[in-house]
């Protein structure tokens, strides 16, 4: 039911098709619209992946309007916001720093819609729904090309009731492997991504060593459409998905000078004092694995969204700003005193330890 695929070369691709359609339109435009998103790549299921990836971001920026000081439950604030997230929606701009990684994340979401169908309906269906109904998950059909018969058929089989996760998704599991007919061969994809950029049904599912693709050569693309288009269909209750952001308490920093005389009594223990320990067991660890020559260059997709969504709320500009600078940076110990202080604080990564420490090992693996 579920392929087996090579992750890391499906990745390595994405990542490559990514960058050469960003060339390829970047070499003559500054920014990305929306009537040019619609048509970025022939492949339908990309596009539609990467307006499903902004729509997510639109339930950011809907979550980020609230305030305790206004009644946004009101049914005219209501009406009023949904109406400006519909003008919104024709009003996208991309520039490339921002549009690359949805591109690159759409690409590989693509091959999971025929290699891994549960894995696609467990993120695009149900993972991110606060509350699961059958009018959201008819709304998500919106966004599938590739077997969009197989998961149209699947929800068709749900009655209202139906809202518990783990439940849904074994019965789509059981739906899956009772309709093998219902999915698209991975050579069918394949020979779609094929003129865009090559790749063989083997090198997706790690059975012979990936070959290094010839690149081609850049061509500029048509000039924007001037006409505007309402990229995703009218935002309705169904998809007020959002929730209001916790305030989170921002900690004062400790002074980390050795040489300072006056040091600071009764300061409280610092972002720095927590991770130290994590970061003295990532040290020991990076000397078994290779240098690395960059940060930016270095860390793959899934480790780059797991650490935008994690780390830096979401918010993929201030991730990259913050790679540039901890790659910059002449020395290890300048480079981690960012992370556990300036970065931990601004923050608040108390309690992502986890994930700091993986990005502190990469750091060690730089100046290793």
């Amino acid at each position: 039911m579920e392929d087996k695929y090579n992750q890391l070369h499906l990745e390595r691709y994405s990542k490559q098709l990514a960058n050469l359609l960003c060339d390829r339109h970047f070499a003559t435009h500054d920014t990305l619209n929306g009537p040019q998103l619609l048509g970025f790549t022939p492949i339908k299921q990309v596009n539609l992946f990467v307006i499903k990836e902004l729509l997510l971001k639109w339930h950011h920026e809907m979550a980020n309007l609230r305030s305790p000081y206004f009644d946004y439950e009101h049914e005219e604030v209501k009406e009023a916001l949904v109406n400006f997230m519909n003008v919104l929606s024709r009003k996208i701009l991309m520039k490339r720093n921002a549009f690359e990684p949805l591109l690159q994340k759409a690409i590989y979401d693509t091959f999971l819609v025929v290699l891994a169908p549960v894995t696609t309906f467990e993120e695009k269906f149900l993972r991110i729904q606060e509350e699961i109904t059958l009018p959201k998950l008819q709304e998500n059909l919106k966004y599938i090309d590739i077997d969009k018969a197989l998961f149209a058929g699947f929800v068709e089989t749900l009655s209202p009731n139906n809202r518990d996760r783990e439940y849904i998704l074994s019965r789509f599991t059981l739906y899956v492997k009772a309709n093998p007919d219902s999915r698209t061969p991975l050579s069918k994809l394949v020979e779609k991504f094929n003129s865009l950029l090559p790749v063989t049904e083997e090198e997706i599912k790690g059975t012979t060593p990936a070959a290094p693709a010839p690149v081609p050569v850049p061509k500029a693309t048509p000039a924007a459409p001037a006409r505007e288009t309402e990229i995703v269909a009218p935002i309705h209750n169904t998809q007020r998905e959002a929730s209001a952001p916790t305030a989170r308490p921002m900690y004062r920093k400790a002074e980390e000078d050795e040489d300072a005389e006056d040091a600071p009594v009764n300061v409280r223990p610092t972002l720095n004092d927590n991770f130290r320990k994590a970061s003295s067991a990532s040290l020991a660890e990076s000397h078994t694995n290779r240098k690395i020559e960059s940060l930016k260059n270095s860390i793959s997709i899934n480790q780059r969204f797991s650490f935008i969504n994690e780390l830096f709320n979401g918010d993929n500009m201030a991730y990259y700003q913050a790679i540039k600078t901890l790659d910059d940076y002449p020395a290890p110990e300048v480079a981690k005193r960012y992370v556990t202080q300036d970065l931990a604080s601004k923050y608040d990564w108390s309690k992502k330890q986890d994930h700091v420490s993986k990005l502190l090992r990469l750091i060690e693996r730089k100046f290793a």
